[in-house]
């Protein structure tokens, strides 16, 4: 039940989510006339708010400061010593990939096609997917078993492999793995996921005993540049906006929550 809360909480706090009610509200109020005056006020804020959002620079400027974080960090190469390679899930979309019998992945897919390319690279490492259902709703599925034959399909063996099917979050996604793989501290294990999510995902790890070495991919900025740059699809910019303030607002509860060492963890 926690965690359908705090799904429905999330979803519920998308500043997308918030600027439709205040347009909608704010419409409502207008036609009773001792509230038209707040009416107004609301229905603008909502749509000068969606306006921002949608079509201005603000969503790369939320996302940069997440996505730099990392990008600095030595790639981990053939001669390094490490233990295994963990793909975080949510690249993969489980609903239609149960009914279309084939693996259908989404706009994050980089997690894994550069986890198999890793997997190539360090031959002698483990290759984790970690992921269950992550969505409250009813007709939520995983791809666990589709996403193992396909790393099989891509020539590695299943002897390395290892399918963590339960996690929900990026926490359980940690506890779980480690439930699985025992890591100890002399040990490396290379992070594959999104670079927006790298610095929540790697304080999680690092919390769980993992001595990690960060490899964000899934990169929705080039650089600096952004900050100039307007969105041509009013979609998109609200996409990239709700998806930066998730993590934002993530890195704030397992920071004050004491679930990460700090609110924004150091390479």
């Amino acid at each position: 039940m926690d965690f359908v809360l705090r799904k429905l909480i999330i979803m519920l706090l998308q500043p997308s989510h918030l600027a439709l009610a205040a347009v909608v509200l704010g419409l409502c109020l207008i036609t009773w006339r001792k509230r038209e005056v707040l009416g107004k006020r609301l229905a603008w804020l909502g749509v000068v708010y969606m306006l921002i959002a949608g079509f201005s620079p603000l969503g790369y400027w939320l996302l940069l400061p997440l996505e730099q974080h990392y990008s600095s960090v030595p790639k981990p190469v053939a001669e390094d010593q490490v233990a295994g390679i963990i793909m975080l899930g949510g690249f993969e979309d489980g609903w239609v990939t149960g009914g279309r019998r084939m693996l259908s992945l989404n706009d994050a897919s980089e997690r894994l096609t550069e986890g198999v390319r890793l997997s190539r690279q360090l031959p002698e490492a483990q290759v984790v997917y970690t992921g269950g259902v992550g969505t409250p709703w009813p007709w939520g599925e995983g791809a666990a078993e589709s996403i193992g034959s396909y790393l099989i399909e891509a020539d590695i063996s299943p002897s390395r492999i290892v399918l963590e099917r339960q996690s929900r979050t990026t926490e359980e996604n940690a506890s779980m793995t480690a439930d699985l793989v025992r890591p100890t501290a002399d040990q490396k294990w290379v992070l594959v996921t999104s670079a927006f999510h790298m610095p929540r995902a790697a304080g999680l790890f690092r919390r769980a005993g993992f001595n990690v070495i960060p490899y964000p991919v899934d990169f929705r900025t080039r650089d600096q540049g952004d900050k100039l740059k307007f969105s041509d699809r009013f979609a998109d910019g609200h996409k990239r906006t709700d998806m930066a303030f998730n993590e934002w607002l993530g890195l704030l509860y397992y920071g004050l929550s004491g679930k990460i060492d700090a609110m924004f963890p150091a390479p």
